[in-house]
């Protein structure tokens, strides 16, 4: 049993909290030059996947994951590079291809496409697109975006993006279509459409037990069944929020002021309660969606999870909220050297 193993990050961009204080943030600039080592490192390490993502927030400071991906891309060799997520219903279909197929040519065919609505709404009136046409929008461009991952010459007829008459898509990828997944949260509608379409799935678990999560991957399965695509051929995949250290002390003590800096801002916009040190033990515990401690505390929870949901790749995101560089990097490393290994040898005779 082939199981993939790497990471996701959003390039928080705000002061950096730590147990010792706070700092002020990162130009974006120095943030933006950082992933690309975070990246390099991750490659170096061994671990199979790198995903970056959107938005369009002084907070975050990558607004173009497929540029950051693409400089990452030249001194790497074997990671794959994703966006995580490109939230397509305020792109362009016809541009996210033209700009993955360029990635997958510079990195020698591993760039991927993970593609979802997103949580954050700021691209939609950024880009001139009316939130209640939220999920049309989404279903006409998924429609496209797969169209044209098939065919050089598309024809498309729509009605919120311009249909396309007989044209072109350029440049092609070498070896065939590019992969493309969807990325949700947990909704039923979303299981629902990867599964109908027979794409590949990512879930965002990032509260509560991940064991909850199968009554969501049981129900992509059937409708992936139903449909006639072969189950046993579509991956599926999480992430969630982590960070590990040398001992699972040193590895809380380091990550929660990050978290709740980060989980606080979004708390006052949406109205969520402020997060606390309970709040964060629970969710670092067994039945919690916090992947901290040290490297054997990490890969044990990571093998539960995977055996429990029947995952072919999982990702660790992190870190969440801003912290120092070089910590980053050191839970990079020991994901890599240290926790992947045990993860590989348990699922090796799988």
């Amino acid at each position: 049993m082939k199981v993939e193993l790497g990471l996701t990050s959003f390039a928080d961009n705000s002061d950096i909290y730590t147990d010792e204080g706070r700092q002020s943030a990162l130009s974006n600039a120095e943030r933006i030059r950082n992933i690309i080592e975070e990246i390099e490192l991750a490659d170096q390490s061994g671990l199979d996947v790198y995903g970056l993502g959107e938005h369009h927030r002084p907070d975050y400071a990558v607004s173009d994951p497929v540029t950051v991906l693409a400089a990452a891309a030249r001194n790497t060799e074997h990671i794959k590079l994703s966006s995580a997520v490109t939230v397509l219903s305020s792109d362009d279909p016809v541009r996210v291809y033209e700009r993955f197929s360029t990635l997958d040519a510079v990195s020698n065919g591993r760039a991927e496409i993970m593609v979802g609505r997103g949580s954050f709404i700021e691209s939609f009136p950024l880009f001139g697109y009316n939130l209640n046409d939220y999920e049309q929008l989404f279903n006409e461009k998924i429609e496209l975006l797969l169209n044209i991952n098939q065919n050089e010459i598309v024809h498309w007829e729509g009605q919120l993006r311009p249909s396309i008459d007989h044209l072109g898509v350029y440049p092609r990828t070498e070896n065939g279509p590019l992969p493309i997944s969807i990325a949700t949260g947990g909704t039923p509608e979303s299981s629902l459409k990867a599964g109908a379409l027979g794409l590949p799935i990512t879930y965002a678990i990032i509260g509560g037990d991940p064991k909850r999560f199968k009554r969501n991957i049981d129900m992509y399965k059937a409708i992936a069944e139903s449909y006639g695509h072969d189950i046993n051929q579509l991956p599926i995949a999480t992430h969630s929020w982590g960070y590990i250290a040398e001992t699972d002390e040193q590895a809380k003590r380091e990550f929660f002021p990050s978290v709740k800096a980060s989980h606080d801002v979004l708390a006052k916009e949406r109205g969520w309660p402020m997060y606390d040190e309970n709040s964060f033990d629970r969710e670092a515990g067994e039945h919690g969606a916090l992947y901290v401690g040290s490297p054997e505390t990490v890969a044990n929870k990571i093998i539960d999870t995977i055996e429990t949901l029947g995952l072919t790749r999982f990702m660790l995101h992190t870190p969440v909220g801003s912290m120092p560089h070089e910590k980053t990097m050191h839970t990079i490393k020991l994901l890599g050297e240290r926790v992947k290994p045990i993860v590989d040898k348990y699922f090796e005779n799988k």
